[in-house]
Protein backbone atom coordinates (compact mmCIF):
# COMPACT_ATOMS: atom_id res chain seq x y z
CA UNK A 1 0.00 0.00 0.00
CA UNK A 2 0.87 3.73 -0.84
CA UNK A 3 0.17 6.59 0.63
CA UNK A 4 0.87 10.09 -1.30
CA UNK A 5 1.26 13.38 1.03
CA UNK A 6 1.76 16.88 0.26
CA UNK A 7 3.08 19.58 2.77
CA UNK A 8 2.44 23.01 2.17
CA UNK A 9 4.61 25.49 4.49
CA UNK A 10 3.20 29.03 4.25
CA UNK A 11 5.56 31.72 5.56
CA UNK A 12 2.71 34.61 5.18
CA UNK A 13 -0.50 33.68 5.79
CA UNK A 14 -2.36 36.74 5.41
CA UNK A 15 -0.66 37.01 2.03
CA UNK A 16 -0.54 34.06 0.53
CA UNK A 17 -3.59 31.82 1.88
CA UNK A 18 -6.20 32.89 -0.39
CA UNK A 19 -4.14 32.51 -3.87
CA UNK A 20 -3.59 28.42 -1.97
CA UNK A 21 -7.11 28.04 -1.61
CA UNK A 22 -7.64 28.86 -5.18
CA UNK A 23 -5.09 26.21 -6.43
CA UNK A 24 -6.64 23.53 -3.59
CA UNK A 25 -9.95 24.13 -4.84
CA UNK A 26 -9.02 24.48 -8.25
CA UNK A 27 -7.52 20.59 -7.74
CA UNK A 28 -10.01 19.27 -5.06
CA UNK A 29 -10.63 16.09 -6.33
CA UNK A 30 -7.17 15.03 -5.56
CA UNK A 31 -7.82 16.29 -1.90
CA UNK A 32 -8.80 13.06 0.39
CA UNK A 33 -7.76 14.91 3.66
CA UNK A 34 -6.76 18.07 4.87
CA UNK A 35 -5.58 19.14 8.07
CA UNK A 36 -4.43 22.63 8.75
CA UNK A 37 -2.14 23.67 11.70
CA UNK A 38 -1.26 26.78 12.73
CA UNK A 39 -0.01 28.34 16.43
CA UNK A 40 -1.65 30.83 18.20
CA UNK A 41 -5.63 31.76 18.91
CA UNK A 42 -7.52 35.36 18.72
CA UNK A 43 -5.06 38.39 18.87
CA UNK A 44 -1.93 36.02 19.48
CA UNK A 45 -2.64 33.92 16.07
CA UNK A 46 0.48 32.89 14.15
CA UNK A 47 1.32 34.61 10.66
CA UNK A 48 3.18 31.14 9.36
CA UNK A 49 0.76 27.58 8.76
CA UNK A 50 1.45 23.97 7.87
CA UNK A 51 -1.19 22.17 5.50
CA UNK A 52 -0.81 18.38 5.34
CA UNK A 53 -2.81 16.87 2.80
CA UNK A 54 -4.12 13.19 1.65
CA UNK A 55 -4.14 12.79 -2.10
CA UNK A 56 -4.98 9.86 -4.32
CA UNK A 57 -5.64 9.67 -8.10
CA UNK A 58 -2.94 10.36 -11.00
CA UNK A 59 0.25 10.93 -9.76
CA UNK A 60 1.58 13.26 -12.50
CA UNK A 61 -1.52 15.52 -11.25
CA UNK A 62 -0.23 15.33 -7.60
CA UNK A 63 3.03 16.62 -9.01
CA UNK A 64 1.67 19.76 -10.68
CA UNK A 65 -0.36 20.66 -7.55
CA UNK A 66 2.80 20.50 -5.49
CA UNK A 67 4.06 22.97 -8.37
CA UNK A 68 1.42 25.39 -8.75
CA UNK A 69 1.56 25.76 -4.76
CA UNK A 70 5.10 26.18 -4.35
CA UNK A 71 5.15 29.08 -7.38
CA UNK A 72 3.07 31.31 -5.11
CA UNK A 73 5.53 34.04 -3.23
CA UNK A 74 6.15 32.97 0.61
CA UNK A 75 5.02 28.84 -0.02
CA UNK A 76 6.72 25.66 -0.29
CA UNK A 77 5.79 22.06 -0.61
CA UNK A 78 7.11 18.74 -0.49
CA UNK A 79 5.28 15.52 -2.21
CA UNK A 80 5.96 12.27 -0.24
CA UNK A 81 5.02 8.94 -1.04
CA UNK A 82 4.54 6.20 1.83
CA UNK A 83 4.95 2.74 1.12
CA UNK A 84 4.81 -0.32 3.71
Amino acid sequence: MTKTVLLILIGNRKESAVNVQKVLTAWGCLIKTRLGIHDGVLENCSDEGLLILELHGNHEEMEELARKVSVISGVSSKLVDLSV
